[in-house]
């Protein structure tokens, strides 16, 4: 079957599309026939070598890019048959296949059925950032006000809505254009994203926010943005401030959950920015890392 590897980091050239062995499921396993993968900033980073220096993924000859894929179960086990439409997450970052494939093979546990009513193009673009914000919540304890950085994004946008869902009061930092976009995801308030981001922040909710979800990476800025003693979450590996001021600096790493992304893909709408051929997936980079997506890029084998 066809995959696209990494055997050298580097810019969007170093992608490569090869010829490899059908995986084959173990126990507990399922094989899927992949229709769909999306496209995101952990892709950039695995083959940018990133990941690597910062000591997240180990020496490796190979590796697979991808996370997220929709398509239809091959092999039948854990509960799923033959035929189903399934989505799920690879959550194993320094695996020799990844998404970006004809075929993949994954835990039963990291998978779920389909939303119905959704291609599989759309369902792709759910399984990493539906989860990554929904873990990133779960890290939060207070029932007060929490701002989301990024909240256009595709995590940041979930994460509005989830927030909004657990009856928190929201604040929101994108761009200008999009403040219509992220109060229709659920968020109260709304601040343009810009520099003394703390100060006007506070200018909304006196002393501060009680919690920030990081999903922009802005770190200290956001940071400032908490009331001492408050709580933070960081998004990427090294994304982590101090925690300054008391503040409880946690930081969510992506675990897959079969159980709980068949419940977020019943809840939260697909994102999608648009779709290429698999054989195109250096362009996606591309365009992934100019910026400016609202939804992420899917991929078709």
């Amino acid at each position: 079957m066809r995959a696209v590897v990494v055997r050298r980091f580097g810019g969007p050239e170093v992608l490569e599309a090869v010829e490899v062995p059908v995986p084959e499921p173990g126990p507990g396993q399922v094989r899927i026939r992949v229709a769909a993968a999306a496209v995101n900033p952990v892709d950039l980073a695995t083959r940018s070598g990133a990941l690597s220096t910062a000591g997240v993924i180990p020496p490796r000859d190979v590796l697979g890019l991808g996370w997220d894929v929709a398509g239809t179960v091959e092999t039948a086990g854990g509960g799923f048959a033959v035929g189903d439409a399934v989505i799920g997450l690879r959550d194993r970052i320094a695996s020799p296949l990844g998404a970006y494939a004809e075929q993949i093979v994954l835990d039963a546990a990291a998978v779920a059925p389909a939303p119905p009513g959704v291609s599989p193009v759309e369902a792709a673009t759910l399984p990493l950032n539906a989860l990554t914000a929904a873990q990133a919540i779960d890290l939060v304890e207070t029932t007060g006000t929490v701002l989301v950085t990024g909240a256009a994004g595709a995590v940041g946008g979930y994460a509005v809505a989830l927030a909004h869902g657990r009856k928190l009061r929201v604040v929101a930092v994108a761009s200008e254009a999009d403040e219509a976009q992220v109060r229709a995801f659920g968020a109260d308030e709304f601040v343009p994203r810009g520099p003394a981001l703390g100060d006007r922040v506070r200018a909304v909710v006196p002393g501060g926010v009680d919690a920030a979800l990081d999903t922009a990476l802005l770190g200290l800025d956001a940071l400032d943005a908490v009331r001492g003693g408050g709580e933070f979450v960081a998004f990427a590996a090294g994304a982590a401030p101090l925690p300054l001021r008391g503040i409880r600096v946690q930081h969510v790493w992506i675990r897959a959950d079969g159980e709980r992304l068949a419940e977020l893909a019943r809840i939260l709408p697909p994102r999608v920015a648009g779709v290429l051929p698999l054989a195109r997936a250096a362009d996606a980079h591309e365009r992934l890392a100019a910026g400016g997506l609202r939804g992420r890029l899917v991929l078709t084998p």
